[in-house]
């Protein structure tokens, strides 16, 4: 890969943008690239969904393949470790027809094996791959105001900056391929018991007659303050339990990282009571309601 002449071609306006997954957070994701001048390319498994891109100006394709064809970078933020492997490992994927010099930018929450595979098959192939999932939800998707959490080589970090501060504004490589990943979960993990603390401390505060809003102003500043109790435990006392984040994508976010926690010989007690209580919420239906919607395990 010629990384100077990589470098230079950087510049919105000139550098064509593929963008796969235009969900709750990428279609903000997407939309932030192309205000900043990108030209942006986009494929989503609905086409609906990037309609509204479509009339700004970006390019659909039909597959995977044909978007990676005729872009210089690509970004991911599909559902699964299986979509993930699908579009960048499969014959039809990403890897198998993306330009030498290509930059593919997976910000999925995955596997770290995955990523790890990803940037070998990248790398044999003269492409830079980097892992960078990210945290903020929808609001911080519409914000600009993500976390991004990367793994990648150096070079290949420094590169891809800029366009990843389009989208988010905590941007740190934690290592090489793989690091963002493991980073993520660390990430999902702190959230998982946190989500089941905001919840119980709030059904707590009904039971015992207390006003959840009074309730919520005095706690959320002092030590048990967080953004999830601050952010989401205002959507649970207005009974708005749409989706910022899937419960059906966090459960998957907890099976990740409980597998990790497992190859290196670690218990994770908190994280295996928060994924058995989504997974029971998952199974009353909740599945494609928002992570705030354990509160209903405690209210149904």
């Amino acid at each position: 890969m010629q990384e100077e002449e990589s470098y230079m071609a950087w510049q919105a306006g000139d550098t064509k943008v593929g963008f796969i997954g235009i969900g709750v957070m990428g279609k903000s994701m997407a939309g932030h690239l192309a205000k900043a001048g990108y030209p942006l390319h986009i494929y989503t498994r609905t086409a609906e969904k990037a309609q509204a891109l479509v009339d700004e100006g970006a390019v659909w394709h039909d597959t995977p393949a044909k978007l990676a064809a005729a872009c210089d970078v690509i970004v991911t933020m599909v559902g699964f470790p299986k979509d993930v492997e699908e579009i960048y490992l499969g014959e039809d994927g990403i890897i198998a027809h993306a330009r030498e010099g290509a930059y593919l930018i997976d910000m999925t929450t995955s596997s770290p094996l995955l990523a790890q595979r990803i940037h070998e098959a990248a790398r044999a192939k003269g492409q830079a791959a980097l892992d960078a999932p990210v945290s903020g939800g929808d609001v911080g998707a519409r914000n600009a105001a993500l976390s991004i959490m990367v793994g990648a080589d150096p070079e290949h970090y420094e590169q891809a900056l800029p366009l990843l501060e389009v989208m988010g504004k905590n941007i740190v490589r934690q290592g090489g391929p793989g690091a963002g990943q493991h980073t993520k979960m660390c990430n999902q993990i702190a959230i998982a018991s946190g989500m089941v603390g905001v919840c119980e401390a709030l059904a707590y505060a009904e039971s015992a007659g207390l006003d959840p809003k009074t309730v919520l102003s005095s706690i959320e500043s002092g030590a048990a303050g967080s953004w999830s109790l601050t952010n989401l435990g205002v959507r649970i006392i207005d009974g708005d339990f749409e989706p910022g984040f899937y419960v059906k994508h966090f459960i998957k976010d907890m099976g990740i990282a409980l597998e990790s926690a497992r190859e290196m010989g670690m218990d994770t007690p908190g994280l295996a009571l928060a994924h058995s209580l989504y997974q029971r919420l998952a199974e009353q239906g909740y599945e494609d309601k928002g992570t705030q919607a354990l509160f209903k395990i405690w209210r149904p």
